[in-house]
């Protein structure tokens, strides 16, 4: 149902690649770094020329990671238009499709660089990547990924920020990115119905679909997930 191809070389040339193919979206990642090691936030950067679609997916995945990994929204609500005084809206301003360039976490933060390096991180934000995509373009097809400044023929050893603890943002970024291939292609069918599901690490313990009209609550204070029945 999904296909997932990873661009190379010099940014205008990975957008129109993905333009020709036809690709249904296109995500270029990134990690964030800052010269404070106490920066902390999730940001998705979208081009001026950017579609709603690319909007509202830029949102949704800054939420989602906000939640997943305990972290303030950057942004506006998640998304910075334009990037950073122009930085990050030339990487997507060629596309012909719904694209974003995603900054999750800061490599230069001390508490987010084992997320970054480790596995358990690593397929955490997979996975938010994967559920994006089912949810924003759920007829499936070819979606497009670029490792943000691997590759590039301009600056062949590019490879980011430093990430606090060792190694480079840009061979992480395509760690994650392969993790999210591998989830993808392995969806057979849309998910049409509404989903819960509990998971402990990156275990999933239950799963069940449930009524879309159906409030679910979590008491904290008696540790019960309370799926309300109509």
């Amino acid at each position: 149902m999904y296909k997932v191809k990873f661009y190379r070389g010099d940014y205008l040339e990975r957008q129109l690649r993905a333009n020709e193919d036809n690709c249904r979206g296109y995500l270029e990642h990134h990690f964030n770094s800052s010269s404070s090691t106490t920066a902390n936030y999730a940001v998705v950067i979208t081009g001026y020329n950017a579609s709603h679609t690319s909007k509202n997916w830029g949102r949704w995945y800054s939420q989602a990671v906000s939640q997943d990994f305990d972290v303030p929204i950057g942004g506006d609500n998640g998304i910075k238009v334009g990037g950073y005084n122009g930085r990050g809206d030339y990487n997507l301003k060629f596309t012909s499709m719904p694209a974003i360039l995603v900054e999750p976490l800061f490599a230069s933060n001390p508490q987010h660089a084992p997320w970054i390096r480790l596995e358990n991180g690593q397929t955490r934000l997979a996975s938010i990547i994967c559920e994006s995509v089912l949810r924003f373009f759920q007829e499936g097809g070819l979606i497009g990924f670029s490792v943000g400044h691997k590759y590039k023929a301009s600056r062949p050893d590019d490879r980011g920020a430093p990430v606090y603890g060792g190694g480079w943002e840009a061979d992480y970024a395509e760690e994650v990115l392969n993790r999210a291939k591998q989830m993808l292609e392995t969806v057979d069918q849309p998910q049409e119905q509404r989903e819960i599901r509990v998971i402990k690490g990156n275990e999933v313990l239950w799963a069940g679909d449930v009524d879309p009209d159906i409030e679910v609550k979590w008491d904290p204070a008696r540790g019960i997930l309370r799926i309300e029945d109509i």
